[in-house]
């Protein structure tokens, strides 16, 4: 959905662009508030912790160091991508902004000239007016003096 306006050098196009880093950080960034990911997470969690608590092997054992490393990570890259979708949420914020302003200037400026055209008429219809009064007038002279 990109849309380019002639009179600036704005651009509105998707939030994130769209070569495929944009494309796939716009998921991760929309994915990561959802209350899905944070169920998800949480069954992650419980069966990560379940399993390596009860089974005579676990891959991960208490203080689950590698839990600890896998959500280091998750943070690690969740920020950066939420600041990255901020900043692009701005930008395009401020495209629309300015895309906006331009837009309502356009029907100010419309709006004044329809006020105009119709005020010249509403001269021409007046001096119509004033024409026809003048001829009634005379014909009522006319009449009265025949």
């Amino acid at each position: 959905m990109e849309q380019k306006n002639t009179n600036c050098e704005y651009t509105i196009h998707d939030s994130f662009g769209r070569d495929h880093f944009g494309t796939m950080a716009e998921l991760f960034a929309r994915l990561f508030g959802t209350p899905l990911f944070l169920i998800v997470q949480t069954v992650f969690v419980f069966l990560w912790i379940i399993y390596n608590s009860t089974t005579g092997l676990p891959f991960d054992p208490y203080p689950y160091i590698l839990l600890n490393l896998a959500f280091s990570t998750q943070a690690a890259y969740a920020a950066p991508l939420v600041l990255l979708s901020q900043t692009r949420q701005a930008q395009r914020d401020k495209e629309w902004e300015h895309s906006d302003a331009q837009h309502r200037e356009e029907l100010h400026n419309a709006c004044i000239e329809l006020i105009n055209q119709s005020i010249e008429q509403s001269n021409q219809i007046l001096k119509i007016n004033q024409k026809i009064e003048s001829l009634i007038s005379q014909l009522h002279e006319k009449n009265t003096n025949i």
